[in-house]
């Protein structure tokens, strides 16, 4: 999937891993893992096995995500859940270096994974997270995903319980919601130090059904 910003790739452990594992290294105290069932990951060798297995699974089906200057490995995202029958996908296994974190590459990514979803005939793109991961829930409604609820103690991970938020994009969403990306992400949205004029979240508000 090519964008303006970043591509995405099928991952690929032997050429991506050593990229990906430098750029998570960024995270100095491993705060991004917190929230994810796996890592962190201080060998190289313990992150490129797990990087193995996940190349190798179809579902989830993971994706790396390149920025368009090198191309440079700088994250990865997955589909999961994946459900033709029903017209069901979810996205998660989100995991952005800090090279990736904040900037139109990051929302572009999720753009393009939404978009295939949507063109392939499913008819509704979940994302799910824990319920305390405040940021997490914060990208969710500004990427358009309207609130649908908590599933107690849905889960345990990290020796932990886990109830899960859920947030959703249904088809009838996806026509509007499409707009308001393509307007967020038109280079005429951003000043000569690359500051948006608009906010994706403005433009994707009046699309949700609830925020809770």
């Amino acid at each position: 999937m090519n964008g303006d910003y970043c591509r995405l790739e099928r991952l690929d452990a032997d050429q991506h891993g050593p990229a990906l594992f430098e750029a998570h290294a960024l995270d100095s105290d491993g705060r991004n893992w917190t929230y994810l069932p796996q890592g962190p990951f201080n060998r190289y060798s313990d992150y490129y096995g797990w990087l193995k297995e996940m190349a190798d699974e179809d579902d989830p089906f993971f994706f790396t995500i390149l920025d368009t200057d090198g191309p440079r490995p700088i994250g990865v995202a997955s589909y999961l859940r994946i459900t033709p029958a029903a017209g069901t996908i979810e996205v998660g296994h989100i995991h952005y270096s800090p090279l990736l974190q904040k900037t139109r590459a990051a929302s572009e990514a999720m753009f393009l994974m939404m978009k295939r979803a949507f063109a392939l005939g499913y008819r509704r793109y979940e994302w799910k997270c824990d319920a305390l991961n405040a940021p997490s829930r914060r990208a969710a409604l500004r990427l358009g995903f309207s609130y649908e609820g908590i599933f107690r103690q849905a889960t345990v991970y990290k020796e932990r319980n886990r109830d899960t938020a859920w947030y959703a994009i249904i088809d009838q969403e996806w026509p509007e919601l499409e707009k308001a990306f393509e307007s967020w992400l038109d280079p005429e949205n951003f000043d000569d130090a690359g500051k948006q004029k608009t906010s994706l979240s403005s433009l994707t508000r009046p699309i949700l059904k609830s925020i809770g």
